[in-house]
């Protein structure tokens, strides 16, 4: 039981995410991509401390070191992508960063031998190929950006693991907390060293990376934290591809996009990514039980 509530959360975790991408189109018109990324992981440190302010006191120097570790690779694989994003579409930018959900099983097992899960690695793919669908326009260029994109995925991909293995036994709530403090920190020293403290503040700029700080980050990462302490890193990764297909969702419903057959094909096959991972699992579990 307590793992389908794991697979709620991130399921949660990745509609939030979805919706983020709206958010975030609407932020980026008012702030730079270093001033975005600054607010929503400074308005996340800063709700998570004020809420569980009780909690900064046992925090351990271990938990310290882990949370802070995870902070800095989140942030290096945000700056990444939006570096990447500049010299690259959209539609690969968000593609090759969706590449970690096939990272993630490999890291696993190449770091502590964890065996690979055939139906979850099936899942894993047929994720990546459901993204390419969804978001992909063809194209047999290779740049920069995409080279740096490719570095964001792998670093995603990090996070998910090393998420996965510093939560066994810790207060999800306290690693968050440092992760997100951590990340803020590090992008107020960035926007203080590119000359971009100063933000516009009207209601319309606000609103948007508010909402990205609040839900995208706050809760989203502390659902992540929490999930993955209950669902396995893989599995965890092919739930939180599902973002792609929440994302074009909420911008076909708020943006007004078109659906087209790609995105009816891609959202299939994330959800089959979905089914295979799970429902195999279930069945294979259902025969070993009637073995013994």
């Amino acid at each position: 039981m307590n793992r389908y509530y794991g697979e709620i959360g991130l399921i949660i975790t990745a509609i939030i995410w979805g919706s983020g991408f709206v958010a975030t189109a609407v932020a980026l018109t008012y702030y730079t991509p270093y001033q975005t990324m600054a607010i929503r992981f400074l308005v996340g440190g800063i709700i998570l401390s004020v809420v569980f302010f009780n909690r900064f006191k046992s925090i351990s120097k271990k938990m310290f070191l882990k949370g802070s570790f995870l902070g800095t690779i989140l942030y290096i694989s945000f700056a990444l992508q939006t570096v990447g994003l500049q010299f690259t579409t959209p539609s690969k930018n968000a593609f090759i960063t969706a590449v970690n959900v096939v990272i993630v099983p490999l890291i696993a097992f190449l770091f502590y031998r964890k065996k690979l899960n055939t139906s979850e690695v099936i899942g894993a793919v047929l994720a990546l190929a459901g993204i390419g669908f969804m978001s992909l326009q063809i194209s047999g260029t290779i740049n920069f950006g995409d080279f740096l994109t490719f570095l964001c995925a792998i670093g995603f991909a990090f996070h998910i693991v090393f998420t996965a293995i510093f939560v066994k036994g810790e207060d999800p709530i306290q690693l968050t907390l440092v992760q997100l403090l951590t990340a803020a920190i590090i992008g107020i020293i960035v926007i203080t060293f590119k000359g971009e403290l100063i933000m516009p503040v009207e209601t319309n700029a606000l609103i948007p990376v508010v909402y990205l700080g609040v839900f995208s980050t706050t809760i989203a990462y502390l659902l992540q934290t929490a999930g993955q302490k209950l669902v396995s890193e893989t599995k965890a990764a092919i739930i939180l591809s599902t973002e792609a297909l929440w994302g074009t969702l909420f911008s076909v419903i708020i943006l007004s996009e078109l659906i087209t057959i790609r995105m009816t094909i891609g959202a299939i096959l994330i959800l089959a990514a979905i089914l295979i991972s799970e429902l195999k699992l279930n069945v294979h579990r259902r025969f070993t039980r009637q073995r013994i």
